[in-house]
């Protein structure tokens, strides 16, 4: 049996968590085209950093902590792009939206992928390794926050969703 190289050692980590790059590439894109283009360069950075990666700490939660930064970035520049260009009719991305992608969210599922987008990138961060059933003081560590801080923010965001809730209802 052979040791397994540095390449495939990534790999087979990356493999393993692939769910956090499709959850982080989700939470911060709008158009559902650019969602490759961000996993690509999560897991370029990722690769990047791999070096520094210590063994000491999970896995996942430096994985979270790289592909939260390149999202935020991401999603910051995407914002300085958008800025510049006319906003198509609601109705138009609607017809162009892929109707499969569609039919297979239900209602409530779509509000809340709705209620996250609106999101600071901070809370959409939180609310994503929230709904990740991540433990509080890994969300904190991840984000650099305390874990009362956390909790604080975890109590005001499902607060805010309920009210929206009841307000769409």
């Amino acid at each position: 049996m052979s040791i397994p190289t540095h390449q495939d050692r990534f790999l087979q980590l990356l493999d393993k968590h692939r769910k956090i790059l499709y959850k982080v590439a989700t939470g911060y894109c709008r158009n559902p085209a650019d969602r490759p283009d961000l996993e690509q360069e999560i897991v370029l950075q990722l690769w990047r950093s791999f070096d520094r990666y210590d063994d000491r700490y999970r896995f996942s939660t430096w994985m979270y902590r790289i592909a939260l930064n390149v999202a935020i970035s991401f999603y910051r520049s995407e914002t300085r792009r958008s800025r510049h260009t006319v906003a198509a009719d609601d109705s138009i991305l609607e017809i162009a939206e892929d109707k499969a992608e569609s039919g297979e969210m239900d209602k409530s599922l779509q509000l809340l992928h709705q209620f996250i987008a609106r999101l600071d990138e901070l809370d959409r961060a939180l609310i994503l390794l929230y709904l990740d059933e991540n433990r509080y003081d890994t969300i904190a560590e991840i984000l650099g926050i305390s874990e009362t801080n956390v909790g604080t923010k975890i109590s005001r965001i499902k607060e805010r969703l309920r009210c929206d809730f009841l307000n769409s209802a």
